[in-house]
């Protein structure tokens, strides 16, 4: 992990780490952290919890996103606090969508398109706020529908349970838009449960979503989305959302939080040495394996 945030995340680079309340790349985000990158643009769908712990960081002066929160608890205070200028010193620029405008931006760039159109505007506020989503003309009659221009990271960072060491990629349970980040991303780091061989990719080609062909790094770190999901692997940390709700309403509280679990953590494999292994434990899930199929021959 260290290396290949060393290597492809640069000061000023626009980074995308996705993953739709599952499969949340809180890994990453630590060693950019401690990495101490600077005026980073931040983009996600729903920013969370890792997001509100990089900018307490002061890594980002840019946020695009569409909805922010701690899910199902509440709101995120270092981020508030920053749009708010309650810490003038570190001022956010915030840009913000919808949902499916933000699917929309990374499918545009994925796709090399100008822009992307969408409906999902109407009798909202959201083209007042955010003048990027335009309305536009259709070519084909006469109705006025909107577009969101094309989102192309630097950088995305996904986590996946396994990959090939040639970077093919493969994901179960709920998907994001990681797919679509990657393919519209300039460099893309996958970080991965598990390693496997080709043969196991090969075995069950219809859950690869990103070819390696794609990706500049694969890291290996078990438990890396932590305290979010990894279907099969880990339960979502609940205990830590509600935790961190209290934590981020102050802004002391969030820097000591930060020294204790980040800059003074060399790793993951240390922080989940402190978290403990009873806690680890808690979190494994059940048994409920997938069914199998015969593809047959291609001939």
């Amino acid at each position: 992990m260290r290396d290949a945030i060393a290597d492809l995340v640069r000061d000023g680079d626009t980074v995308a780490i996705e993953g739709f309340t599952h499969l949340i790349g809180f890994a990453a985000g630590h060693e950019i952290i401690r990495q101490k990158r600077r005026d980073l643009t931040l983009a996600r769908l729903t920013p969370d919890v890792i997001y509100d712990q990089m900018i307490a960081a002061g890594v980002a002066s840019k946020l695009v996103f569409s909805w922010l929160g701690n899910p199902g608890v509440g709101g995120l205070g270092a981020i508030r606090r920053r749009i708010e200028g309650d810490i003038p010193s570190e001022p956010l620029a915030v840009e913000e969508y919808s949902h499916f405008g933000m699917v929309g931006r990374y499918t545009a760039g994925a796709m090399n398109l100008p822009f992307f159109p969408l409906r999902s505007y109407f009798e909202t506020d959201l083209p007042v706020a955010n003048p990027l989503i335009r309305p536009i003309a259709s070519p084909y009659g006469d109705e006025t529908i909107y577009a969101v221009p094309p989102l192309r990271p630097d950088v995305a960072i996904v986590h996946a349970q396994r990959a090939s060491a040639g970077g093919d990629t493969q994901v179960w349970g709920l998907l994001g838009c990681q797919k679509e980040a990657a393919f519209a991303a300039d460099r893309v780091i996958v970080v991965v449960e598990e390693l496997v061989e080709e043969d196991v990719i090969r075995a069950d080609p219809n859950r690869t979503i990103i070819p390696g062909l794609i990706v500049d790094a694969v890291v290996v770190e078990p438990w890396g989305a932590h305290p979010s999901y990894v279907q099969g692997a880990y339960d979502r940390d609940n205990r830590f959302y509600l935790e961190w709700d209290a934590i981020t309403r102050d802004e002391e509280a969030t820097q000591e939080w930060l020294r204790e679990w980040v800059y003074e953590i060399d790793g993951r494999e240390a922080y989940m040495d402190k978290l403990g292994e009873e806690r680890m434990a808690a979190l494994i899930p059940g048994s409920a394996p997938s069914g199998s199929v015969d593809y047959g021959s291609y001939r």
